[in-house]
């Protein structure tokens, strides 16, 4: 792969319970996605304890997915993810060349005739879901990125600018709770807020955008380099634009996805990809603790 930075992935989890869980199901986004661009090398995921049953799977969306049950009582769960992985930068794109968002926006529209196999994958991800609400208030909001004929591209590239100037990015003020209409009206959140936010200014103009979970590459502290949302999960959002296909831009960081970030897994919105959610019976309150690095070979 010419060109490709390879990564190496440390992401570990780990939750004390406060007493024991005596049955609990799991359910893991954890393992690089397989696109275009990015071609995973290596993957192991350490548990402690082991599960009762452990299944690899794929989910709806095509992600990688590994499915867990505990049937003995146990008081913490840790969870090791190293995966090594190869990125490339998207092939360029000549922004004038996409076609007008109006344009893009009808073609999603069903009239009753079929769709081309793109934009019937597409449709997925233009609607309404459970963090990201298709209201006037985003269209509003975006308004002035989207002039009439201008190209898909430059429209949703200044939707990223404009996002990315107008909220502030303070860890701590939101939760993964948080839907885009409560990160929008607070004007601050973190990487998945911002996701949320620019995912329903697109949407509800009726244009195809999905939420994308992955990583950044680790820089040293005070480093140029540095992005906000290293050392965690990061989330970014991927825009259909025909004819390039999806296109990833960042809102957090302002910038266009190139070899600085990580795939793991798309949806329409946190709620489809979270690294790791479950049902537990038991457990009580419990602490949380997670660390990521990535580390350029």
């Amino acid at each position: 792969m010419s060109g490709a930075m390879r990564y190496r992935v440390r992401h570990e989890t780990v939750y004390h319970y406060g007493g024991d869980v005596a049955h609990s199901h799991q359910l893991l986004h954890l393992a690089p996605r397989e696109c275009a661009r990015q071609i995973g090398r290596s993957q192991r995921i350490t548990l402690t304890p082991e599960p009762s049953t452990r299944r690899d799977d794929v989910d709806a969306f095509g992600n990688r997915v590994t499915r867990l049950e505990y049937d003995q009582p146990h008081d913490h769960l840790k969870v090791l993810a190293e995966v090594e992985v190869e990125v490339r930068a998207p092939r360029p794109t000549a922004d004038a060349e996409s076609a007008a968002w109006e344009t893009v926006r009808d073609a999603l529209v069903y009239t009753g005739q079929p769709l081309g196999a793109e934009d019937l994958d597409a449709c997925r991800f233009r609607m309404q879901s459970s963090y990201v609400a298709v209201k006037r208030t985003f269209s509003d909001y975006g308004e002035d990125c989207f002039a009439p004929g201008c190209g898909v591209l430059p429209a949703a590239v200044a939707l990223m600018h404009k996002v990315h100037r107008d909220f502030t990015y303070a860890p701590g003020t939101t939760n993964i709770r948080t839907s885009a209409l409560e990160a929008f009206a607070a004007r601050r959140g973190v990487c998945q807020d911002f996701a949320h936010i620019m995912l329903a200014c697109l949407r509800s103009r009726g244009l195809a955008a999905r939420y994308v979970s992955g990583y950044l590459r680790t820089a040293p502290a005070g480093s140029d380099a540095a992005l906000l949302g290293a050392d965690a999960s990061h989330a970014w959002v991927s825009v259909y634009c025909p004819p390039f296909g999806w296109v990833d831009l960042d809102p957090t960081n302002d910038v266009r996805v190139a070899t600085d970030h990580i795939v793991i897994a798309w949806g329409r919105d946190f709620g489809d990809v979270s690294p790791l959610r479950g049902v537990i019976v038991g457990g009580g309150r419990h602490r949380l603790s997670v660390r990521v690095s990535v580390q350029a070979e």
